[in-house]
């Protein structure tokens, strides 16, 4: 489905009874609300309602040229929430996802019935400038193709390939088909901002999740966020990189559903 913002297309996925608690989700880089198909049952069996957003030039929806910044994703947030008339959401957000939602708590606390941060980073990672700017002029130059398979192996580990095979090339494809402008703008982002000294004003209930091979948003960087944000709660999963949400759905799950209860 879409929805207008500022004049452009916006492309979401909203499923459950109205009325019912919503859990928004956010996507990583060069991936789409498709990300959390396997949340998307138990979430629904559960009795609640399930938004799922693509960012900026991800998924179906519209991209913008030039830079972005983590408020202006942020605010795009805010933007669909309005409009669909959603006063209040359990924000889910992954990598980049997790960013925006760092930035949407500190701007919209009074949005946010919970909040979960998963294998992200609370500030743009050190001494990453020169990856980000050689990834901008990839994907600038030769499109997303160029960076899907070394971006599956930082996402997954080998043995989720050889026994999930068809997920991973349904990943591997949405990874290149996400537009040059969208994912460059949303690089751009992650190269400059900075919520660390902020995350203590957070007054919301947030659960903070990584992956423990997670090597691009490693745990520590994950943990910090945990430690900083009052009340702030952590838990690692085994055996899974950067989106443990597909690679241990299981565990996953059971950690979302038991944290969500909590604070329904």
């Amino acid at each position: 489905m879409l929805l207008s913002l500022d004049n452009r297309k916006v492309y979401f996925d909203l499923a459950g009874p109205q009325g019912a608690p919503t859990v928004c989700f956010t996507h990583s880089l060069n991936a789409d609300g498709g990300m959390w198909v396997e949340q998307m049952v138990p979430l629904l069996a559960a009795g609640y309602r399930v938004l799922r957003l693509d960012m900026r030039g991800h998924g179906g929806s519209a991209p913008v040229d030039g830079d972005y910044t983590m408020d202006v994703l942020a605010a795009d947030v805010k933007g669909a929430l309005d409009v669909l008339d959603i006063r209040k959401v359990h924000y889910i957000g992954l990598s980049i996802g997790g960013m925006i939602g760092q930035g949407f708590a500190l701007a919209n606390p009074d949005r946010l019935l919970s909040l979960t941060l998963c294998d992200t980073q609370p500030s743009t990672p050190p001494g990453s400038t020169a990856t980000w700017e050689e990834r901008k002029a990839t994907v600038r130059t030769k499109g997303l193709a160029a960076l899907a398979d070394s971006t599956m192996e930082r996402w997954f580990t080998d043995e989720f390939r050889k026994v999930n095979p068809v997920r991973w090339r349904e990943i591997r494809d949405t990874i290149s088909g996400t537009t040059p402008q969208g994912s460059a703008g949303c690089m751009a982002a992650i190269q400059n901002f900075n919520y660390e000294e902020r995350l203590p004003t957070i007054k919301i209930p947030t659960l903070v999740i990584c992956g423990d091979e997670d090597q691009g948003t490693p745990p520590d960087r994950n943990q910090l966020i945990a430690s900083k944000v009052p009340g702030g709660r952590y838990e690692g999963i085994a055996a899974a990189r950067h989106l443990p949400n597909v690679e241990r759905p299981d565990q996953f799950n059971r950690i979302m559903l038991s944290w969500l209860a909590a604070n329904r």
